[in-house]
């Protein structure tokens, strides 16, 4: 396949995951918080992770953009940008951290929940820092414990999508990743 095809197809794909993700967030918004006000299961990060996960950290940060800026202009709330924004590029740093640095030591799931967390102790402090008070860090363990578990479903629902990939071949995509890098870094100097 030429370098052309190869694009457009990783263009097409991102697209697909950037139209799911954002389908499932304003899906998602349709529901009433769990438990805690704002509080949401985060269905929308399984696309980001699997931009992460099939391609880099670049096109799971541009998937997590587009889906947050889109999702506030068609949910009309804008404010939640500040916020979804944030945790977002907060978790998917972390996701991309987990992956690439840790993985196979820390596995899919770890990371997902680690993310998860990592999402809503940002959107949290974002929150208190805006508004002043600092009793919404009395929030802060509900939100680790709804992180572990929306992190938990995120994590299963990315094994499910890749099961028929074996854990060994997520290894070879970013050690192979990793090579590429490191060869451009040689040729640049």
């Amino acid at each position: 396949m030429s370098a052309g095809k190869n694009a457009a197809k990783k263009i097409a794909v991102l697209a697909i995951l950037t139209a799911l993700s954002l389908i499932t967030f304003l899906i998602e918004n349709l529901f009433p918080p769990l438990i805690i006000p704002g509080a949401k299961m985060g269905l929308a990060n399984v696309f980001s992770f699997a931009a992460l996960i099939m391609y880099s950290p670049i096109e799971a940060f541009s998937v997590v953009a587009i889906r947050t800026v889109l999702g506030a202009v068609f949910a009309g709330n804008f404010s939640a940008v500040l916020y979804s924004l944030t945790g977002g590029i907060v978790s998917m740093a972390v996701s991309s951290l987990l992956i690439y640095l840790a993985h196979p030591r820390v596995s899919v799931m770890a990371a997902s929940v680690a993310a998860a967390v990592a999402h809503n102790i940002t959107q949290n402090v974002v929150f208190v820092f805006l508004s002043g008070s600092a009793l919404m860090f009395g929030y802060m363990p509900y939100l680790m414990l709804l992180g572990v578990l929306s992190g938990a479903i995120v994590g299963g629902a990315i094994m499910l999508i890749f099961r028929g990939v074996p854990e060994t071949a997520f290894e070879k995509v970013i050690s192979e990743r990793k090579k590429k890098a490191k060869e451009e870094t040689v040729a640049e100097e």
